[in-house]
């Protein structure tokens, strides 16, 4: 029994291996430089790129377990659903996937200070996230990007990022869609015109589920468009069941930038 585990942990593994081998060939790397800091970042461009049509961006941040200068592991979740030859052909947009330092946690100053009730981000904003505004802005730039259609997308301490970025910069975003995410609540308000649809998984072990509901409670009442999604049983992992919501990718590529 034990031999036959060790094959199948040896099977997952190679499997994981050549997935991440494969969209690494898919997503070009480059580094964005901002002053002193640097930030290794993954892009996928439109398929049957034509220089006369303008596309839309996916953001996408990842949590703190993909940190590292690397350049790869921030393709471990959520890379291959912009893979999908079907999504490619019907959502053909730009997809960036930047990479945090080892010693980085997006908009947090130490992961210890993720669950308290007084976020760190409502003050002065990490070097992190001055470089995410600053990368962010380098693309909507770009001649073929849609400025109308620029999406973000996180995951934990990615969601996290992604929630002070968007009302930080309200008017640069679409859409968001914060996974297992947690938020200043004070000021996530001022992003009340951007589309927002959060998932988080009711046993979550890690960033408790309240987190995503008082944010939910707070745009809700603020009266913003935003959907909300909780998985029975889910723990920390919920951005498994949002990526497979076959409504997620369709809902996002439809929204415009409210002006």
């Amino acid at each position: 029994m034990l031999f036959m585990k060790k094959i199948i942990v040896s099977v997952v593994a190679a499997l994981f291996a050549f997935m991440l081998e494969a969209q690494s060939v898919e997503y070009q790397k480059s580094v964005f430089v901002d002053g002193n800091h640097s930030l290794p970042y993954r892009y996928l461009e439109p398929e049957n790129f034509f220089k006369t049509k303008k596309y839309p961006v996916v953001i996408f941040l990842h949590g703190s377990g993909e940190r590292g200068v690397d350049n790869e592991k921030q393709l471990i979740h959520g890379a291959q659903q912009f893979l999908n030859p079907v999504n490619r052909e019907k959502f053909p947009s730009y997809v960036f996937f930047p990479q945090a330092p080892m010693d980085g946690f997006w908009s947090l100053p130490e992961v210890d200070s993720i669950c308290q009730s007084m976020f760190c981000n409502s003050t002065t904003p990490t070097w992190q996230i001055n470089a995410l505004t600053a990368f962010i802005d380098s693309i909507t730039n770009l001649p073929s990007v849609d400025k109308n259609r620029i999406y973000i997308m996180g995951i934990s301490m990615g969601a996290m990022a992604l929630y002070e970025l968007a009302w930080r910069n309200p008017s640069t975003f679409a859409a968001a869609v914060p996974i297992c995410g947690a938020a200043d609540t004070l000021n996530i308000t001022r992003a009340k015109n951007v589309y927002w649809r959060i998932y988080h998984g009711d046993a979550d072990n890690l960033v408790p589920v309240q987190m995503s509901r008082n944010v939910y409670k707070k745009l809700t009442d603020s009266g913003a468009d935003v959907q909300y999604f909780e998985f029975p049983g889910c723990t920390h992992g919920s951005w498994n069941p949002a990526f497979n919501d076959r409504d997620l990718l369709p809902w996002l590529f439809s929204k415009k930038r409210r002006k």
